[in-house]
């Protein structure tokens, strides 16, 4: 594994946001559990996710993948043990 390397202030801002973002989607998705038709909680879930994906986009086009499974592209070379990961925080 890569020596964890100094990152700008400007990425823990953003994952800061991006969990912030996903927490939110979290608690309205407990709410739309036992609320499915609240067509307000529904446009708001949504922004959100927009919102979520906007988010990740930016990271990953500076920072590298965030997910794994497909649902995060790597860069030329593989960059997945690019040391520090979201999760070592």
């Amino acid at each position: 594994m890569n020596q964890q390397k100094e990152l700008p202030k400007e990425f823990y801002e953003l994952l800061e946001q991006i969990q912030a973002v996903d927490f939110v989607l979290v608690e309205l998705t407990l709410y739309l559990d036992t609320h499915p038709n609240d067509l307000d909680a529904i446009k708001q879930f949504n922004n959100e996710a927009l919102k979520s994906k906007k988010l990740k986009d930016q990271y990953e086009a500076k920072y590298g993948p965030l997910m794994q499974y497909g649902k995060s592209f790597s860069y030329y070379p593989w960059n997945w043990d690019d040391a520090p990961w979201p999760w070592q925080i």
